[in-house]
């Protein structure tokens, strides 16, 4: 197999016309090495133990039971059912934001997070697990309900590369308008900048962690939008509006990185406080690096579950 942690530079995926290949490519450089999928026996219930007998699967022999008490166990499950993964995924109109002058340096907040959802769907579809859709800015736009197979990944493709940013985001509406829709317990992945209310979008991920969700948060930011490191004069559009602002930035700088601080920090907060996992990428991250540590470390913390 070639290497294809090569092309995980955005840069490069940048120039790459099909999707789907970006997704493969981005699968085969993030988790080689995984010799487990960090996502596989999410949807699984622990039920009990039960003495081992010949024949029985020894993957499913309790190592831990059998250090205390020499006694070879056999856990027993309530539902081995495939997992369920609902990817939510921001078209709104600040995804089209990018920092980048012009050429194949144009990588947009909204590129990069359609390489990762299709790249996390790839993955998902591969260990034969169903994966959902819902695209939103405002509200929900559109929804393609889970399912598996290669013809579904053209589905989710085909869903994925005709979606264009518009209106301004809300991923706590989005959430709520889908939570009395999604009914099996499953996977939630939210793909987005959440540059929006913090307290509501924190509220609809909670009610998701109540419904027995397991919720994955990928925030994508531009490193603009991280460290404002413009130096002159500069004209800010509202992506999400028509207002416009010629500004000195040097005069806000300080007042703008106070205001992301505590934003960033207060989801942050409310993430780790709920029990959902969060990550931040910037445009300019080879997806190895943050994909890799963060499947990484969500497959180590399964294990020591286990």
């Amino acid at each position: 197999m070639p290497d294809s942690r090569r092309f995980l530079d955005p840069r490069v995926l940048n120039r790459i016309d099909r999707l789907e290949l970006k997704a493969r490519l981005i699968v085969e450089g993030t988790v080689a090495g995984l010799h487990r999928s960090p996502f596989r026996g999410v949807s699984v219930e622990f039920a009990q133990h039960r003495q081992y007998v010949p024949g029985d699967d020894l993957r499913f022999l309790d190592w831990k039971v059998f250090a205390r008490s020499d006694r070879y166990t056999i856990k027993q499950f309530e539902e081995e059912t495939n997992l369920a993964a609902h990817i939510f995924l921001d078209a709104s109109g600040s995804m089209e934001f990018t920092s980048a002058s012009g050429g194949d340096e144009q990588i947009t907040k909204f590129n990069y997070a359609t390489w990762t959802a299709a790249a996390l769907a790839h993955l998902a579809l591969g260990q034969r697990d169903a994966v959902g859709l819902v695209l939103f800015d405002e509200h929900v736009r559109t929804v393609v309900p889970p399912a598996g197979g290669k013809n579904h990944y053209d589905a989710l493709i085909h869903a994925i590369e005709g979606a264009k940013p518009s209106a301004s985001t809300n991923p706590g509406k989005a959430l709520l308008e889908s939570a009395n829709s999604i009914h099996r317990r499953g996977l939630v992945i939210v793909i987005s900048d959440l540059l929006c209310d913090a307290d509501e979008t924190l509220r609809a991920l909670r009610l998701m962690r109540a419904r027995g969700h397991d919720v994955i948060v990928l925030r994508i930011l531009d490193p603009a939008e991280v460290h404002f490191e413009f130096d002159r004069m500069t004209r800010f559009d509202d992506m999400e509006g028509p207002m416009q602002l010629l500004i000195d930035p040097r005069a806000i700088r300080e007042a703008y990185l106070k205001e992301f601080k505590a934003h960033d920090e207060r989801l942050m907060r409310g993430c780790v406080s709920d029990r959902t996992d969060i990550v931040r990428l910037t445009t300019d991250t080879p997806l190895d690096v943050g994909l890799t540590a963060y499947l990484g470390a969500r497959l180590s913390r399964m294990r020591a579950r286990a």
